[in-house]
């Protein structure tokens, strides 16, 4: 291992700096349905994206959108990125739906932002949620040749063929 390569984590997955959490439980989108699909009502899914992405994006048709951030609508030259404000309810709401024991597989665009949500739950006494660490959309395709050069066509829920919707189902859906 050179030193600008990430470490294995614990669960077997290579997962860069950016997706690594404190209880360093991982699993794939492809390993994420397996589990749900093997015992859906124990294992839940919970998209962390804004509530435009889960639903203009779409959305694995199980999983609940618990907005992490929400988009201000402001753009950061700075940062050439949008300006977020954190969802103060984001806790408050996964602990009225869930116990700190339960099975829970935290989902984002790409795994960055679903590793902070399960930092938040961890120190909330969550121990046992897991960041979807090629997310919703999946990397970057990384090959100058390529026509999806820099697109989100590598792995990810969406990009893997496993059920994907974008019709709302309102008893899954952000609500304030």
């Amino acid at each position: 291992m050179t030193a600008h390569e990430d470490p294995p984590s614990p669960s077997g997955h290579d997962v860069p700096e950016k997706k690594q959490t404190v209880p360093g439980l991982y699993v794939t989108s492809r390993e994420a349905y397996e589990m749900w699909k093997a015992a859906p009502e124990k294992v839940h899914i919970i998209d962390v994206r804004t509530p435009e992405e889960y639903v203009f994006v779409g959305h694995a048709a199980m999983a609940r959108n618990i907005p992490l951030v929400f988009m201000r609508r402001q753009w950061d030259a700075e940062k050439d990125e949008p300006v977020v404000e954190p969802n103060a309810e984001f806790v408050p709401r996964v602990q009225a739906l869930h116990a700190p024991g339960d099975t829970l597989l935290l989902i984002c665009r790409s795994g960055g932002r679903s590793a902070w949500a399960v930092d938040f739950l961890a120190r909330a006494g969550f121990t046992n949620a897991y960041n979807v660490i090629d997310g919703t959309e999946g990397d970057k395709v990384d090959d100058p040749g390529s026509a999806y050069h820099g697109k989100r066509m590598r792995n990810g829920w969406k990009n893997s063929g496993l059920t994907w919707t974008y019709d709302c189902d309102p008893s899954l859906l952000w609500t304030d």
